[in-house]
């Protein structure tokens, strides 16, 4: 039987950019009396009857259809829309893992700890629908971490839209942790998500947002800083130019301590002391794109996405380094393209980075098609993990095994200035 269902929504949202890191105090509105409470197992629900998506499977060719005739929805302009106000966007959603053992189930790791996956999965769909509440239209009626994750107490996650451009919107997320009679802070977590028309050929105009109050205001004027940096993290990005004097001198230098001096030859590389060969310190994975894992607009649900990549990047720190690895920081998960259901997804994990008890992991994932066999770059990750120990060095052979090294050293530089 097909579900009815109808269209709500004009605009949709491609997360482009994620991080995460330790709870900060700024980004709180501390006014309550607007926020929307939902249970974390209602978010799905309540981003389906925004969009008006179906949960049956078979309905999603129908749904692009009349997908289309949304266009004529969209604003020429953001002059047009109105305003909106961070507390217009305000959402808490609860995870009851003290109160529902069935629930806790689906949290628990074999370690007695919470499953970090699922937690990215929550807050992937919470940034979702904060970004569908600021663009919701009246007139239509439409619409790094230390502390420790207990298995068996409440969860809340309040976020709310933090800045906005044209046609982007930021959205910050904090979870708090319910234990000893009071919740207490455990990691902040920030999406910029895309505004694409219904068809996804083109961006879409979004609601520009009213700052009230000096507190307001400050949030603001951090996602303003928040965009330069994007910005100055991707001009000069080793893909695009070369690396600075002082990261030459570092690769020189690496490249020098791995030279045979019984050998006068370039060729004759020995491993140090306490070190193990990049080559070596590789973990994949391979995931097929079942209908279960879709997202309201019939592609890869990209908390999945989260997941699995944090999943596979954990389970190589731990092989490298011989011991449970904790998360520090998620660093700028950049979605480059949609995962199409029936693809095959592909996860390498690469330590590309250590430094006394951190280890930096990048995750590639990419899609191939089983029927073109056309391989596609969908989506780069980058993790920090601490370790029990301190961990041996990783070490590059090739000029592209040194521009992962010099990548993975500025992630975690970035990761310890931000979090010291």
């Amino acid at each position: 039987m097909l579900c009815p269902r109808v269209l709500k929504s004009a605009v949709s949202f491609t997360c482009r950019k994620f991080s995460m890191g330790q709870i900060s105090q700024q980004g709180k509105v501390p006014d309550m009396d607007y926020v929307v409470f939902l249970l974390a197992s209602n978010v799905r629900n309540r981003l389906r009857e925004i969009v008006g998506a179906s949960t049956n499977w078979q309905d999603h060719q129908q749904v692009l259809a009349e997908r289309a005739s949304l266009s004529q929805y969209l604003a020429p302009s953001q002059d047009q829309l109105p305003a909106k106000r961070m507390k217009d966007s305000m959402i808490e959603a609860h995870l009851p893992l003290g109160s529902q053992p069935a629930l806790r189930e689906k949290y628990l790791n074999s370690h007695n700890s919470v499953r970090f996956g699922r937690i990215l999965e929550d807050l992937d769909c919470l940034g979702v629908l904060i970004c569908y509440s600021h663009t919701w239209n009246e007139e239509l009626q439409r619409s790094p971490l230390q502390n420790i994750i207990y298995p068996d107490c409440d969860i809340k996650c309040t976020g709310h839209v933090t800045w906005v451009g044209k046609t982007s919107i930021e959205a910050t997320m904090h979870m708090s942790q319910y234990q000893d009679g009071a919740y207490t802070d455990v990691l902040d977590a920030t999406f910029v998500m895309v505004a694409r028309d219904p068809e996804n050929k083109r961006a879409a105009f979004v609601n520009p947002l009213k700052p009230e109050g000096p507190e307001e205001e400050a949030i603001f004027h951090q996602g303003e800083v928040n965009k330069t940096r994007r910005v100055e993290l991707s001009t000069a990005s080793l893909l695009k130019v070369a690396p600075t004097a002082e990261e030459r001198t570092l690769i020189h230098n690496l490249f020098l301590n791995t030279l045979d001096t019984r050998r006068v030859s370039f060729r004759g590389r020995i491993l140090p002391p306490n070190s193990v060969w990049m080559e070596d310190a590789k973990l994949k994975g391979l995931e097929i794109c079942h209908p279960e894992e879709r997202n309201i607009f019939n592609r890869i649900f990209g908390g999945f996405l989260m997941r699995k990549a944090y999943e596979l990047g954990r389970a190589n720190a731990c092989a490298f380094a011989g011991c449970r690895p904790t998360v520090v920081a998620v660093d700028d998960i950049l979605f480059r393209k949609p995962v199409e259901i029936g693809s095959l997804l592909l996860l390498s994990s690469q330590v590309c980075y250590t430094e006394g008890m951190y280890v930096q992991v990048r995750v590639h994932s990419e899609v191939l098609d089983p029927l073109t066999r056309q391989h596609n770059t969908t989506n780069v990750f980058h993790f920090t993990f601490h370790l029990e120990k301190d961990v041996p060095a990783v070490v590059p052979q090739s000029y592209g095994e040194s521009m992962l090294y010099l990548d993975g050293k500025r992630h975690f530089d970035g990761t310890m200035r931000n979090h010291c």
